[in-house]
C-alpha cells in the first residue's frame, strides 16, 4: 500500500480534498486532529507545553487555550520551534502507527499533513498531493474561517512555506479556486491515477 501525503497552505482546501478522497473509499487521517489530541487535558503533550510556556495558556477547564498559544508562537519563531518539537514527534508516531495498522488491500492511504515540507517529512511518503489557490483567496478564507484581521491572516500564511514552492515539489496539484465540482473532478483524476499505481 502506498503512503500518500496531502499538504498545502492554510485554507487552501485540504480538508475538502481529504473528505472527498474519504468519500471515494480512501483511508485518511488528519494530522491537525492528531495534534489537538496530543495536547488534550491530561496528556504528556499538554504537560510539556505547560512546562515550556507556563500555565497562562491553560483555560479554566484545564484545556489548552489555542488562541493564546497561536498569538504567542506566530510572533516568536523560537517559541514555534519549541512547540513543534513537542507536538510533531507525537503526531509522527501516531501517523506511522495508523499506516501500519491499515488493511493492505487498499491501493493507497492519505495523511493530511499541513506542515509536510516545513518538517521535512515528504521523504516518508511515496507521493504528495498539494492543494493550492490564489494568494488573495487564501487570505480571504483565513480571515473568514478564523475571524482574523488581514494582518494576522497574512502572518499565519507567511509562517508556512510559500504555496508555489509546495506546488513545485508536489507529485499532484489540486487547485481549489473554482467550484466544488471542479475541485472534486480533480480529486477523482488524482484518485484514478493513484489507484492504478
Amino acid at each position: 500500500m502506498r503512503r500518500v501525503a496531502l499538504a498545502g497552505g492554510i485554507a487552501t482546501g485540504k480538508s475538502h480534498v481529504r473528505a472527498e478522497l474519504e468519500r471515494l473509499g480512501v483511508p485518511t487521517i488528519d494530522a491537525d486532529v492528531l495534534a489537538r489530541e496530543a495536547v488534550a487535558p491530561g496528556t504528556p503533550g499538554l504537560a510539556a507545553i505547560t512546562n515550556r510556556f507556563g500555565g497562562d495558556l491553560i483555560d479554566s477547564k484545564g484545556a489548552l487555550d489555542r488562541r493564546k498559544l497561536a498569538a504567542l508562537v506566530f510572533t516568536d519563531p523560537a517559541a514555534r520551534r519549541d512547540l513543534e518539537a513537542i507536538v510533531h514527534p507525537i503526531v509522527r508516531a501516531r501517523t506511522d502507527a495508523w499506516f501500519d495498522g491499515l488493511d493492505t488491500r487498499h491501493a493507497f492511504a492519505v495523511a493530511d499533513i499541513p506542515l509536510l515540507y516545513e518538517t521535512g517529512r515528504e521523504r516518508e511518503f511515496d507521493e504528495v498531493i498539494v492543494t493550492a489557490c490564489d494568494p488573495e483567496t487564501q487570505v480571504r478564507r483565513v480571515m473568514s474561517r478564523d475571524s482574523m484581521t488581514e494582518q494576522d491572516a497574512r502572518q499565519r500564511i507567511a509562517a508556512q512555506l510559500p504555496t508555489e514552492e509546495k506546488v513545485r515539489r508536489a507529485d499532484h496539484v489540486i487547485t481549489t479556486d473554482g467550484s466544488f465540482d471542479d475541485t472534486n473532478s480533480q480529486v477523482r483524476r488524482v484518485f484514478t491515477a493513484l489507484s492504478k499505481r
